[in-house]
């Protein structure tokens, strides 16, 4: 049975865009996304918590993020999750999940 690793995220940009051109002009863009859910205890005192999503993007997705999108920019975003491990500066390994994002709606109202 083969498996389906499916990502949809709705949320905000915490920054701008990172662009980066790699070897061969392949562009790679980097960007963080805070999702937020609330709830109310039992006080009816509302809490939220919001989870921070690293994502990445590749060649045109990456160049068109960084032309259209902006810090706070509302955007759904489908991918897949990736995780990758580096050693760091004391040679302990450390591992990192991002969203290998496929697909982007910018959901932002028009500006008018």
């Amino acid at each position: 049975m083969r498996g389906l690793n499916r990502v949809t995220l709705i949320g905000n940009l915490g920054q701008d865009p990172e662009l980066r051109k790699l070897e061969g002009n392949i562009a790679v863009a980097k960007l963080t996304l805070a999702t937020s859910e609330s709830y109310k205890d039992e006080n009816g005192q509302t809490h939220t918590h919001t989870e921070w999503h690293n994502i990445v993007l590749w060649r045109g997705l990456a160049e068109m993020a960084e032309k259209y999108l902006k810090k706070g920019s509302l955007v759904c975003i489908e991918g897949k999750l990736r995780t990758r491990n580096y050693d760091d500066k004391n040679g302990e390994k450390r591992y990192v999940t991002e969203v290998i994002g496929e697909n982007i709606l910018m959901l932002d109202k028009k500006e008018t």
